[in-house]
């Protein structure tokens, strides 16, 4: 595969970060929006209380969660140790990010793997007590579906870290304010 191949799929990871920016958004949206009506159900007598809202908020909460994690990946703002990036050879924190981009894309099967295990497993089987008609398949369906996100940005990590270690420019750096991230190998704070 040729460099400028790997460029054009420089756009599919773009279109692919804001499909899961948006949806992100309309979940948090909808979080807001349930949540609010719970309050006003609370607090104003002519507005029922609805009993389902609290599963309904907790599974808006699940997918943002795990998705929002995904796309941490792609910008590189997940938690890390640097303390020590100073101290070590530039060539030995190439190769960490490098083992580290690993061990996230393990993880990322791993939930792909088990969370598609128990969506259709335990989570076919479960009901949301105050929602009979909803499965609980929805509330396990977020681990699958943010595995997928994780390995399509980590992918796209992991080429960019292999370019590092090979002394070339990543490729996703001059774009989205990344270039201060990649030379002080983390994101900013």
């Amino acid at each position: 595969m040729s460099l400028e191949t790997l460029k054009k799929l420089k756009k599919f990871y773009d279109v692919m970060y804001q499909i899961f920016m948006v949806i992100c958004k309309l979940l948090l949206i909808a979080d807001i929006l349930v949540v609010s009506f719970t309050v006003l159900g609370r607090y104003v007598s002519f507005i029922p209380q609805p009993t389902w809202t609290e599963e309904i908020t907790l599974t808006l909460m699940s997918y943002m969660a795990v998705l929002s994690a995904a796309l941490a990946i792609r910008r590189g703002a997940h938690i890390r140790m640097t303390s020590f990036d100073r101290y070590l050879p530039k060539a030995l924190i190439n190769v960490l990010d490098v083992a580290a981009d690993i061990g996230v894309m393990i993880l990322a099967w791993i939930m792909i793997v088990v969370g598609w295990q128990y969506a259709t497993g335990i989570g076919a089987k479960g009901f949301y007590p105050s929602l009979p008609w909803l499965s609980k398949q929805v509330m396990y369906m977020p681990i699958p579906i943010a595995g997928i996100a994780m390995v399509i940005f980590d992918a796209e990590s992991l080429f960019n870290n292999v370019l590092k270690l090979m002394g070339k420019e990543p490729l996703n750096v001059k774009e989205a304010g990344l270039e201060e991230q990649v030379s002080k190998g983390g994101a900013k704070a």
